[in-house]
């Protein structure tokens, strides 16, 4: 087995990351392509694999992790300890998720996650990152401007609420516990990870919605 060695790793991410082209999207976009035309890939098996990562590795796995942290205290707290090992109970564990923190919503703080270096993300419990979460508009913004950036996706807060953001990195990433909704008292946890969403997870959604 490869051993994860995280200053290595750190390293490396910088490095490659220094000199990233300006678009990466559409540099990944053109060998897509350029791959189903010289028929290496088939688009059936790309699309498949996106559908996976987008639908069913995550971010239901996510959701998942913040339902049992609803329902159990001690996973709760285990979660927020040491993330990386507690998801390991879920049998969710990886490069990707190996140092992974989880910070909880309050009445009184909300948390917004962002990569201000490229975009850095918790794939194996979130699944793919959207892509407004790799924009040079959101990494440069979510910190400069937390407030702003959160109501264009609809969440307006009050100055008695503090907003925190999180600065993800090769080393660490981040995974907001939204706060439960109000009425689901004695739901078990299948139903409550439906209503969490993978924005809640990220902090750009606050009040999940009840239905």
């Amino acid at each position: 087995m490869t051993e994860y060695d995280a200053k290595k790793i750190g390293d490396l991410h910088r490095h490659l990351h220094s000199h990233m082209p300006s678009d990466p999207a559409l540099r990944v976009k053109a060998l897509e392509s350029l791959a189903v035309e010289k028929g290496l890939v088939a688009q059936e098996t790309i699309d498949t694999w996106v559908e996976m990562y987008a639908e069913k590795v995550g971010p239901k796995r996510g959701a998942k992790i913040v339902a049992q942290s609803w329902t159990d205290p001690a996973f709760r707290q285990r979660l927020l300890d040491d993330a990386g090992q507690a998801i390991k109970e879920f049998g969710y564990e990886g490069h990707a998720t190996e140092h992974l923190k989880a910070v909880e919503n309050t009445a009184d703080t909300h948390n917004l996650v962002v990569c201000t270096l490229c975009s850095c993300y918790p794939f194996a419990v979130l699944g793919m990152s959207p892509i407004w979460y790799r924009s040079a508009a959101y990494r440069a913004r979510a910190v400069k401007e937390p407030r702003a950036v959160l109501e264009e996706f609809g969440v307006t807060l009050g100055n008695d609420i503090k907003v925190r953001v999180w600065d993800s990195t090769a080393e660490l990433r981040y995974l907001v516990i939204p706060e439960r909704p109000a009425g689901t008292e004695g739901w078990d946890a299948e139903r409550l990870a439906a209503l969490v969403t993978r924005n809640a997870m990220i902090g750009t959604e606050r009040d999940l919605q009840v239905t």
